[in-house]
């Protein structure tokens, strides 16, 4: 064998290896993509499930209102609240009610279909 058959040889060898370590690149940075992707899956999925359920204020009428709307299907006026709670229905306490309501409203735990008329949400 001659030195330029040896030289061929070699670059052929150095050529094979070339190919076999991109293909091997490749094959890595592939992997690492759908590591990311993973990982910002698994970040996404862990940031729901951290997140804490919305506060009401601390008033001890907020978690009696909410055990009356999951002992019922249908939506609640604010006088059906005050009856529930064994408040007197008068205008007063009627106002009052309504607007604790919409406390839960606003932080997605109810919902207002009609005006006036609170559900839990689904």
């Amino acid at each position: 064998m001659t030195w330029k058959d040896a030289a061929r040889a070699r670059v052929d060898d150095l050529r094979t290896q070339i190919d076999d370590l991109q293909t091997r690149l490749r094959e890595v940075e592939t992997h690492l993509e759908h590591l990311a992707i993973t990982c910002k899956t698994v970040t996404s999925l862990a940031d729901r499930l951290s997140a804490s359920p919305p506060e009401l204020p601390e008033h001890p009428d907020y978690p009696r209102i909410l055990a009356v709307f999951n002992e019922t299907t249908g939506s609640l006026r604010a006088t059906d609240i005050c009856r529930a709670l064994g408040h007197e229905v008068v205008p007063k306490n009627i106002e009052g009610t309504r607007a604790k309501l919409k406390r839960p409203v606003r932080l997605g735990i109810l919902t207002e279909a009609d005006t006036g008329c609170f559900a839990r949400q689904q």
